[in-house]
């Protein structure tokens, strides 16, 4: 009999200890594991890789001029006539898993001593990594065409553009809206006159994945 009563006590012992010991389980053990993961950036990075692998992604920037020249516009050459520019880039494709091929449209206003100048530039952009590798910073390049829809007396209202660029993008800050900072060259060289644009430029603004 107190064999028996030793071998209860022994047993009821164990099976309290592994009740407390086990691991514990359900469904908000479970929340609590997957809340954590996804809060953890590595995971966050692979995740926005794999979904920008499939989609493409619409800047839009406003912003202005840190410096800018204009050669025989108008009267003479003149300083600072650059005012505010904006510029909506869409990404439609991209070449060898290495960089981004983008659409940019650009609208740019000008204050000469002749008067006011509005122009509309459109020119594909390459722009280098490419998003999906998740790194930050990105370097591009383009060329294109520019029309003004006004211009001082005398001047070519075509103009061939270029620009070159650096700048960092972050997605997802909002959401599913991130954001967008560029500066780097942006220049136009009138083509039925002697105007030319030369100026270095700064923009922000959002990026939408979709």
């Amino acid at each position: 009999m107190r064999f028996l009563s030793k071998l209860l006590l022994a047993f009821s012992v164990f099976t309290t200890s592994s009740a407390w010991s086990a691991p514990a389980v359900g469904k908000r053990e479970a929340d609590s594991y997957f809340i954590q993961r996804s809060q953890n950036p590595q995971v966050r990075a692979r995740k926005q890789r794999a979904r920008l692998s499939n989609a493409h992604y619409l800047a839009i920037h406003f912003g202005g001029f840190i410096r800018d020249d204009a050669y025989v516009w108008g009267p003479g050459d003149e300083e600072n006539v650059g005012e505010m520019a904006m510029s909506i880039s869409y990404q439609f494709g991209e070449w060898v898993n290495s960089t981004d091929l983008l659409m940019r449209v650009d609208f740019t206003r000008f204050d000469l001593e002749g008067g006011e100048s509005t122009k509309m530039s459109i020119m594909p952009l390459v722009t280098f990594p490419d998003a999906k590798s998740g790194f930050p910073l990105y370097f591009g390049a383009g060329i294109g065409g520019g029309v003004f829809f006004k211009q001082i007396d005398g001047e070519s209202t075509l103009s061939f553009d270029y620009q070159m660029l650096v700048g960092a993008r972050f997605f997802d800050v909002f959401g599913e809206v991130g954001l967008s900072v560029e500066t780097g060259l942006k220049n136009h060289i009138h083509l039925l006159s002697d105007g030319q644009f030369n100026s270095t430029f700064v923009q922000a603004g959002t990026v939408f994945v979709f």
